[in-house]
């Protein structure tokens, strides 16, 4: 396994900020709505400001389902929260007319595993169908513990997780990234942001599901405002 590619439970940016950032969050937090609005102004309002926030939004997974063709996703360059805005109007609305959602051509989790696949392939190394289907065999070949993370990211998102907080590096084809993902009573979310100084000419992602787009507006619209003349 080639763990150079993915580290879980790592310190990242928020260990600047809190001395425990992985209990920060929890619902016994002391001052846990200060520090969730204190995390939103670094990790999403700041490069949201600088206009180089693009928010993604998953679907297609259901009913504990999760074959990597039925991953789809919609993206969105955000300037500002009215952005983020007409993403959820636009999937509003497909909800209520009973249409498809909004996706992209973009191909998270398929494309990706395989062109990993090919290329394990081209280099002589076999492997078998347990190897190329089940995410958790993914890291025995190049690139594939990278694409385990994301799977594992993207099914939390969709499925829920107990864990408030966790931080991850992972390699991406954009370069090494920091992953932020929140599982909170007010939205649950992953920022994927550029390590160091990158982080401010680089782009970020937030990430989520389509369900949760209203509560993150919601999260967002109360929160962002309250820094903006800091």
């Amino acid at each position: 396994m080639r763990y150079t590619e993915a580290k879980e439970h790592t310190p990242g940016r928020l260990h600047e900020l809190f001395a425990d950032p992985y209990h920060a969050f929890g619902n016994d937090a002391d001052e846990r709505q200060l520090h969730i609005r204190i995390m939103l102004h670094l990790l999403v309002a700041r490069p949201l400001k600088r206009g180089h926030l693009t928010l993604r939004v998953i679907h297609g997974w259901e009913n504990g389902g999760f074959e990597p063709q039925a991953l789809l996703n919609a993206d969105y360059h955000l300037n500002s929260i009215s952005d983020f805005q007409k993403a959820v109007d636009e999937f509003t609305l497909a909800t209520q007319k009973g249409s498809a959602f909004p996706s992209d051509d973009l191909s998270l989790l398929a494309k990706p595993l395989d062109a990993a696949i090919t290329k394990a392939h081209a280099k002589g190394q076999v492997l078998d169908t347990e190897t190329r289907t089940i995410p958790a065999r993914w890291p025995a070949f190049e690139e594939g513990l990278a694409l385990y993370t994301f799977f594992k990211i993207y099914h939390r998102l969709v499925y829920s997780e107990d864990d408030s907080y966790r931080c991850a590096h992972c390699e991406t084809p954009q370069g090494l990234r920091e992953i932020h993902e929140f599982h909170l009573e007010e939205g649950e979310f992953a920022v994927v942001i550029p390590p160091g100084p990158d982080y401010r000419t680089e782009e970020s992602l937030l990430i989520l599901h389509e369900s949760q787009l209203v509560p993150m507006e919601r999260l967002l619209t109360q929160s962002i405002p309250l820094f903006e003349n800091f």
